[in-house]
């Protein structure tokens, strides 16, 4: 691209991309026409003033050879306007340009150099008053070429001079200077009118390839997002069509496992068939984990992931997995601690991704904590209103630059590899979409060689307050009639419905 500019720009004769030039030309071509009345109407106005002391013949011929030198102009912008120009004659244009403007300053010019008959102030004061207004009119008409503003009012300020070189005196050298000077302000004016000129065009076309870079790179985007939709529909019945197809052999493997592990038809007379049948199960299962696992954070990261919401007890749930999980803590000789904050109220979530979300990380825990280490759980109430859960242990941890890669699908940090524990890596961020999908948050805490922290954290917006008691006398009134009950119902639907559980409180 830029070696392309470069190119365009040494093929000019102004030194300027071919388009800046085109710009020039057509801006001029628009300033001539938009002037034409008012350059008629001055024509006529100057032919009055100078009937007053020129006679009326070189008046006349003046004022008919301006207006056919105006309609010269016009034709030739004209035709630039409507015709298709290439870029290699905009050159020839802009010179023609510039010798039409010399030829219609030449025109104004005969009339300050006019022949005087009767000598009185407006015929003294008149050449220099013309000169100056035809001066700034060719100066803005023109100010986007130079070469133009010079060629047509050169002649201007050198009939000016030569009209007041005729009247002499003292006064000749005054107004001489006055129109000299003139002619150095506008000449100068013209030039940063055409810088000016430049700079905006070359800001405009630098916006223009922003934007036309920003349009490109939007195509880009909407193609690569809908690539990736294409990818993620064919992923997900690529895991549809797989899991179905390896779970049923599974069952079969793990049925037939379990019969000769068990040794369900006899024992075994090689005791080593005992454990190839043991190993085999063992394999199944942990396949049988690992399409599952792929399978939900598949639908995690699609969104369709559906949340049975319901009230439940946070406190309940996590007590429930640690006991679970309490025996195979023992077996490695670990302890337990947990700690509850006292009367929490249910939260409004999906019970089963809560049970995962907690077996998963005490799990985790227990995985990477080494033999007689201490494992501390937690559910509180956090500064927003909200509630957590943390599990905290004093293992190995994790280096701070492996954080991001342990939330990854499949990613593993070194502590996994040294310790060599079987895991798919899809834990944490089966975890992390869990949370999020109930509006939480996940963060780890981790030092090496102090342990690690995880905590879920969930939004106040679903933690449910507790309705005051119903009184003695509440209690004994007369049931409402049938109909109430039914929006009862209905309210109670729609808030099932919501999933925010707003209207949902529990009672007391």
């Amino acid at each position: 691209m830029r070696l392309r500019e470069i190119r365009a720009k040494l093929s000019s004769n102004t030194g300027f991309l071919p388009a800046f030039d085109r710009e020039l030309l057509a801006t001029y071509v628009k300033n001539q026409l938009s002037i034409a009345p008012l350059t008629m109407a001055l024509t006529i106005v100057l032919a009055v003033g100078a009937s007053t002391f020129s006679s009326l013949p070189h008046v006349a011929y003046w004022t008919v050879g301006m207006l056919l030198a105006s309609a010269i102009s016009l034709v030739i912008c004209r035709r630039f306007e409507r015709a298709t120009i290439p870029d290699k004659q905009l050159n020839m244009w802009r010179q023609r340009f510039v010798a039409l403007e010399f030829f219609v300053g030449a025109f104004w010019s005969t009339l300050i150099f006019t022949p005087v008959t009767d000598v009185n102030a407006l015929a003294t004061v008149f050449p220099l008053a013309v000169g100056l207004i035809l001066l700034a009119m060719r100066t803005v008409a023109a100010s986007n070429m130079p070469a133009a503003v010079l060629a047509g009012t050169l002649p201007i300020t050198a009939a000016v001079l030569a009209s007041y070189a005729q009247f002499g005196g003292s006064m000749a050298p005054v107004m001489g200077g006055i129109a000299i000077g003139a002619q150095a302000l506008f000449s100068m004016m013209a030039f940063q009118l055409y810088r000016a000129e430049i700079a905006k065009l070359a800001f405009r076309a630098e916006k223009d390839a922003i934007f036309g870079e920003l349009e490109q790179a939007k195509a880009i985007s909407d193609e690569a997002r809908r690539r990736a939709e294409q990818n993620n529909l064919a992923k997900s019945r690529f895991l549809a069509t797989m899991s179905h197809e390896l779970r049923t052999p599974l069952n079969a493997i793990l049925g037939f496992s379990e019969v000769l592990k068990d040794e369900i038809m006899g024992p075994h007379q090689v005791d080593a068939y005992k454990e190839y049948a043991t190993d085999i199960h063992k394999s199944g299962q942990h396949l049988l984990n690992l399409i599952n696992e792929i399978l939900d954070l598949s639908r995690i990261e699609a969104g369709r992931h559906e949340l049975q919401e319901e009230a439940v007890l946070a406190v309940g749930i996590v007590q429930d997995c640690a006991r679970l999980l309490a025996h195979r803590a023992k077996e490695k000789g670990m302890t337990l601690n947990e700690h509850y904050a006292p009367d929490l109220p249910r939260l409004w979530a999906d019970e089963r991704s809560l049970r995962q979300v907690t077996l998963n990380l005490i799990n985790n825990a227990i995985k990477f904590t080494p033999a007689g280490g201490t494992i501390d759980i937690t559910v509180g109430w956090t500064s927003g209103g909200g509630q957590y859960i943390s599990v905290r242990d004093n293992g190995p941890g994790i280096p701070e630059q492996e954080i991001p890669t342990v939330l990854q699908a499949f990613g593993r940090g070194s502590a996994a590899h040294k310790a060599a524990e079987e895991g798919s890596g899809l834990g944490l961020p089966i975890v992390v979409g869990l949370v999020e999908r109930h509006g939480g948050r996940f963060s780890i805490k981790s030092k090496l060689r102090e342990g690690t922290e995880v905590i879920a954290t969930f939004p106040k917006e679903r933690v449910m307050t507790a309705m005051p008691a119903v009184s003695k006398r509440q209690a004994e009134q007369p049931p409402m009639p049938s109909a109430q009950p039914k929006e009862k119902i209905s309210l109670r639907k729609k808030s099932t419905e919501d999933g925010h559980g707003g209207g949902m409180r529990e009672a007391g």
